[in-house]
C-alpha cells in the first residue's frame, strides 16, 4: 500500500481579482453583489495610508450607488468647487464648473484615497462569497479552456496555495505582474517631465483653502488642490538642475509653499514625493479568461483626474458581463466586448488630460503671452464660453460599438443606443423616493413612456425583463410603474421621440424603440 497522499485539488472560485486597491475592492463589491464567489489576492497588509487619487465624478458615484456606498462615500468628499487656471500673477483666465451629465450626484468630488479604499473594503465584509487575503501574492498562472490555476505565496508564512478560478480580474497597478506574465505590450511613453507631490494635513485654513487652482507659472507651475477631511495637495514640477533628493526636503517643501503664499505653519507635511507621468495603453485587455482592468490596462497624466475613475468604469462594465456569463445567461462572447466599449473611452479621457497637461506646463513666455488672453477672450464668447465654462468637452461615457442593438442604429431613437440614460428620483409604486437605478434594480430592465400602449415585448417578457412604465411628475403612484418626480426621464423620451428603451444593468441604452417598429431583442435566451 502505497503511503504518498493525493494532490491537494485546489479549491475553486468563479473569478479571482489580483490587487485590493480602489478598481479592485470596486470590482469585489460589484462580483460580490451578484451572487459569485470571489478570491481576491493583495500583497499589502493593508490600505496604503497616503493619498494618491484626489478627484471623481458622478457617474462613479452612481457606480459606487450599485452596491449601496454612494451615500456613505460622499460623506468624506467635497464638491462644489470651481476649478480655476491662473496665469503667473494670479488672475484666472480659464475657469469652469462641469454640468452634470444627470447621473444624480455632483458633477465633481474631491476625496481622501486611504478613507475611500477603507470605505469600500468595509462594503466587502458584508458579502461571505468574497475571501479576501492580504499579504498574498500571485506568483503564477496557468490557463486551458475551461479555467485558470493560480498559485499564490503568502508573504506571512512563506507557504503557497492553489485556486482554480473561472476568469481573473487583474487589477495590480501599472507595473501589473499579470500583464508582464501574460506578456502583453504597455505601449505609450513617460514624460520627461518629474513632479513633486506634496501631501498636507491641514492646521490652520487660510482664504484659497478650498479653491482647486492649476498655476499655469512659466517659471515653475503649480496645482494647488483641497482633499476632504482636512488635507490639501500641492504638485510642482522638478525643473532643469533641480536636485530630486533636496527637493523632498524639509526645507525645499516648505520654501515652495511660502511661494504659493501658504505659512509653512498652517499645514503638517505628510509625504512629499517625486514621480513621472505617463502615458500608457495595454495593447489586449483579454488574454482568454484573464482581464486587465485600471492601471494595469492604461495609465495617464492626473490633470483631470480620472486615472483612478477610468478604472472603476473598467470594473464597472466588465463585472455585471462576468456574472452574466457565469449564471449561463449571457454568451461568453460578451466578454469580448469589455475592451471594444472601453478602449475608445480611455482613449479619449487621455487625450483631454495630456492636452490641459500641455496648458498647465507651458513654459515658453510667447506661447503663455498668447495662451492667456486666448482662454480669456474664448471665455466671453458666447457657445464657446458656455463649452468650457460647462465642462462640455469632458468626454462621457458613451458606447459606439459593443453590446448593442444596432438594428435601430438609423432612426432617432435608435441614437440613444450606447448612451447612458439619466438617473432622477423617481416615486416608486408604494410613494417611496428612490433614485432611478434603485427602482430598476440590479438586472435588465425596460422603460416605457407614458403614451407607449404597445405591451412588453414577448421575447424581453419571456427573458423575466422587468418593464416599468414612466408616470408624468405628480401622478399617483401605481403598480408596474415610476413616477418621473423631477421631470426628467419623460421629456428625455419625448426629446428622442422614443416610447420603450431597454437598460443594460450598468445603465447603457442596449436598445430604443420609436413606436415605429419593435424593440430589438434580447441579447440572451428568451
Amino acid at each position: 500500500m502505497s503511503s504518498e497522499q493525493p494532490p491537494v485539488r485546489p479549491r475553486e472560485y468563479d473569478v479571482a481579482i489580483i490587487g485590493y486597491g480602489p478598481v479592485g475592492v470596486t470590482a469585489a463589491n460589484l462580483l460580490g453583489a451578484r451572487g459569485l464567489s470571489v478570491l481576491v489576492a493583495e500583497r499589502d497588509g493593508s490600505v496604503y495610508d497616503r493619498a494618491r487619487a484626489i478627484a471623481t465624478d458622478e457617474e462613479i458615484l452612481r457606480i459606487w450607488q450599485r452596491v449601496g456606498l454612494a451615500e456613505r462615500l460622499k460623506q468624506d468628499m467635497l464638491w462644489d468647487k470651481a476649478i480655476d487656471f491662473v496665469d503667473a500673477d494670479g488672475e484666472s483666465f480659464l475657469s469652469f464648473a462641469p454640468r452634470t451629465r444627470g447621473n444624480g450626484y455632483p458633477p465633481q468630488l474631491f476625496l481622501y484615497q486611504p478613507v475611500l479604499e477603507q470605505v469600500l473594503r468595509q462594503g466587502v465584509e458584508r458579502f461571505p462569497n468574497v475571501e479576501v487575503r492580504l499579504r498574498t501574492e500571485v506568483v503564477h498562472q496557468g490557463q486551458d479552456r475551461d479555467g485558470v490555476e493560480l498559485t499564490m505565496l503568502d508573504l506571512d508564512a512563506e507557504t503557497t496555495t492553489r485556486a482554480r478560478v473561472r476568469y481573473v480580474v487583474a487589477a495590480d497597478g501599472g507595473s501589473s505582474p499579470t500583464r508582464g506574465r501574460l506578456g502583453i505590450g504597455f505601449e505609450g511613453r513617460t514624460y520627461e517631465d518629474r513632479w513633486l507631490v506634496i501631501d498636507t494635513k491641514v492646521l490652520q485654513e487660510w482664504p484659497e483653502v478650498d479653491r482647486l487652482r492649476f498655476h499655469c507659472n512659466p517659471i515653475r507651475a503649480a496645482v494647488d488642490c483641497p482633499t476632504p477631511l482636512g488635507h490639501h495637495r500641492w504638485e510642482f514640477p522638478v525643473l532643469p538642475g533641480d536636485d530630486e533628493t533636496e527637493l523632498v526636503t524639509d526645507t525645499a517643501v516648505r520654501r515652495l509653499l511660502t511661494d504659493q503664499g501658504v505659512d509653512p505653519h498652517w499645514v503638517e507635511v505628510l509625504r512629499a514625493v517625486v514621480y513621472s507621468h505617463h502615458v500608457r495603453l495595454a495593447a489586449q485587455w483579454r488574454v482568454g479568461r484573464v482581464f486587465l482592468v485600471g492601471d494595469a490596462a492604461h495609465v495617464m497624466p492626473p490633470w483631470i483626474g480620472q486615472g483612478m475613475s477610468s478604472g472603476v468604469r473598467d470594473v464597472n462594465n466588465l463585472c455585471w458581463k462576468l456574472a452574466g456569463v457565469v449564471h449561463g445567461e449571457l454568451p461568453e462572447s460578451v466578454l469580448d466586448t469589455y475592451a471594444s466599449e472601453r478602449m475608445p473611452h480611455v482613449r479619449s479621457m487621455t487625450k483631454a488630460a495630456v492636452f490641459f497637461g500641455r496648458v498647465i506646463t507651458e513654459r515658453r513666455r510667447a506661447v503663455t503671452a498668447v495662451r492667456d488672453p486666448l482662454f480669456r477672450a474664448a471665455m466671453r464668447a458666447p457657445y464657446v464660453g458656455a463649452f468650457l465654462r460647462d465642462g462640455s468637452w469632458f468626454p462621457e461615457t458613451r458606447y459606439a460599438h459593443g453590446l448593442l442593438a444596432r438594428s435601430t442604429s438609423r432612426t432617432r431613437a435608435g441614437g440613444l443606443v450606447g448612451q447612458m440614460v439619466p438617473q432622477p428620483w423617481v416615486e416608486a409604486a408604494d410613494g417611496t423616493r428612490t433614485r432611478l437605478d434603485d427602482a430598476l434594480g440590479s438586472g435588465w430592465a425596460l422603460l416605457r413612456a407614458p403614451a407607449d400602449r404597445t405591451g412588453t415585448d414577448p421575447a424581453w417578457s419571456r427573458a423575466g425583463v422587468r418593464s416599468l412604465t414612466l408616470l408624468p411628475a405628480n401622478s399617483r403612484p401605481a403598480a408596474a410603474a415610476v413616477v418621473d418626480a423631477d421631470d426628467v426621464l419623460v421629456p428625455w423620451m419625448r426629446r428622442h421621440r422614443v416610447t420603450t428603451v431597454a437598460v443594460r444593468p450598468d445603465g447603457i441604452v442596449y436598445a430604443a424603440a420609436s413606436g415605429r417598429g419593435p424593440l430589438a431583442p434580447p441579447p440572451f435566451a428568451a
